[in-house]
């Protein structure tokens, strides 16, 4: 009975570890992404300011998409904390 306590708190605490790594990377790559847009659209509106309306959609639009892929990161990560598959298999193999 020992030893499950201790594996399933291995998982949990590995999961944790996992959960902090895909919310961190998805912040991290999300933080980078919209440097870059803004520093593009900046550019491109100091070189042609007729064109900021149409550059002002298009970085919104792609703001959105890159918003969506930390959206998708955070799903996950819920649904591991929450309802975590491996726990349950371990769970399983327990017997419990």
């Amino acid at each position: 009975m020992e030893n499950l306590a201790s594996l399933i708190a291995d998982v949990q605490g590995m999961t944790a570890i996992a959960v902090g790594l895909v919310l961190g990377m998805g912040a991290l790559g999300t933080a980078i992404g919209f440097g870059l847009l803004g520093g593009k659209f900046l550019e491109g509106a100091a070189r042609q300011p007729e064109m900021v309306p149409m550059l002002q959609v298009k970085m919104f639009i792609v703001a959105g998409l890159l918003d969506a892929v930390t959206m998708i990161g955070v799903g996950l990560a819920l649904f591991f904390t929450f309802a975590n598959p491996f726990l349950s298999a371990v769970q399983a193999a327990a017997g419990n």
